[in-house]
């Protein structure tokens, strides 16, 4: 129960953190209005109120009683209340006297004086409304061969200071919600910049100089991210010019190799040092695509459809078909998802005879399926065959050609856009590889 109860909880609660910190400056000053305002209509505006209407009833009933004296003059009678206590009396012969009033439960105003003229009238022989004219009350009291109509003005039995109470409790609270507002949003914008730096940097795109900002506390993360972003690009760099040095190194005596061997007069030693030789180039070649820099390439917006057509009819291989959604942009680096691509459909011709690649968009995702009729791979290999240099025996014949680099490398490119790749059986019984990317 306490698990509902805290996962209702956590589902009924925003997300963001501004929301969530807004939420913890605007409900005290919420809360603490509610009850303010509670306190003073129940202490004061309610307390006055029926205070001010138990003494207009008593009025009425007084003028009432004095009425029925024939000590006095009826006319003055009536002049000195309308004059002294601004009671408005007008007296109405009729046998008739069949009011039903409104039943307005809602108003504090119309509880009060019905409860305190029923008190003093008795059922029956009065009837009111508050609402017949704007600053006026209309209350009629039975009596003998007629009723006595009272205009009285509302202020009369309601408190003017009510809309003034309303009017400070409400605007300083709206104004510490808008300064709230302000406040957290100065403080939360430095956190959405750094989430952001560290998203575009983990999909490997140029971040421009991060300047931290903020709380002291943002501005430490900031300043601890910019130097992880740092030493990450220096290590980049050193490995991708240790390469470049160690490929130039082994290219020089790779080509003295490659000269030696055309003096050999033996064509068979002859031709099996050249396929080492070449093996050795190919080799390198994939080391390098592997480790060499994905910082270079500058992302682009561009039409991932056609990319894909263009790339399948490069092979000119009747085998591979296609069923790709035309008109899908994707912001990335083209360069590097068609070395992904590529290295996947060699894969497929490598080991299979028929390929398919699909391509959809569903929502905010990319979908990218090849899947072709191979061997397969095992399912307990599926998270190895993505670890560099890594090889198996199962399912697929090894090549002395191949050092494990493939899938490796097309993984590596698909997390740098902020996607990921998932093997399965397709529906060739082959491998199915199905590539996640974010539109």
């Amino acid at each position: 129960m306490y698990y509902g109860l805290n996962k209702l909880i956590k589902n009924i609660l925003p997300k963001q953190l501004f929301y969530r910190a807004l939420l913890i400056v605007a409900i005290p000053v919420l809360v603490l209005q509610v009850v303010i305002t509670i306190v003073f209509f129940d202490s004061l505006w309610i307390k006055t109120n029926k205070g001010m209407t138990k003494a207009l009833v008593n009025e009425i009933s007084t003028f009432i009683e004095a009425y029925k004296n024939e000590e006095y003059n009826k006319d003055n009678l009536e002049n000195l209340f309308s004059i002294y206590l601004n009671l408005n009396i007008e007296f109405i012969e009729t046998d008739k006297f069949d009011y039903t009033y409104d039943e307005r439960w809602f108003s504090p105003v119309d509880r009060t004086l019905r409860r305190e003229l029923k008190s003093k009238i008795g059922f029956g022989n009065f009837w009111f409304n508050t609402t017949n004219y704007k600053e006026l009350i209309d209350i009629r009291i039975k009596f003998e061969n007629g009723y006595f109509k009272f205009l009285i003005p509302k202020d009369r039995i309601r408190s003017s200071s009510a809309r003034i109470f309303a009017l400070w409790i409400t605007l300083p609270g709206i104004i510490m919600v808008v300064i709230s507002l302000l406040f957290l949003k100065n403080q939360t914008r430095p956190i959405v910049n750094l989430a952001k730096a560290a998203e575009k940097f983990g999909r490997g795109e140029d971040i421009d100089e991060y300047r931290p900002s903020g709380a002291l506390e943002i501005r430490q993360a900031g300043y601890e991210f910019d130097k992880m972003r740092k030493r990450i690009l220096r290590h980049l760099n050193q490995r991708s010019e240790m390469l470049s040095g160690i490929s130039h190194d082994l290219r020089t005596p790779l080509t003295r190799m490659k000269l030696q061997t055309a003096f050999i007069k033996d064509p068979e030693i002859s031709s099996k040092l050249d396929d080492d030789i070449k093996e050795m180039e190919k080799m390198l070649n994939e080391y390098l695509q592997f480790t060499s820099s994905n910082h270079s390439e500058k992302s682009e917006i561009f039409d991932l459809s056609e990319m894909l057509s263009e790339l399948i009819s490069k092979y000119e291989n009747k085998n591979i078909t296609k069923n790709i959604t035309q008109k899908i942009y994707l912001n990335g680096r083209k360069n590097l998802l068609q070395r992904c691509f590529n290295n996947i459909i060699d894969n497929a011709i490598k080991y299979g005879q028929k390929i398919n690649v699909e391509l959809s968009k569903k929502g905010k995702n990319l979908f990218i399926v090849i899947e072709d009729d191979g061997p397969g791979i095992p399912p307990e290999e599926y998270n190895n065959v993505f670890k560099p240099f890594y090889k198996i025996n199962k399912g697929r014949s090894e090549t002395k050609s191949s050092v494990g680099l493939g899938l490796a490398i097309a993984s590596d490119i698909t997390r740098s856009h902020g996607g990921y790749i998932r093997l399965n059986k397709s529906s060739l019984n082959g491998l199915e590889v199905k590539i996640f990317l974010p539109a």
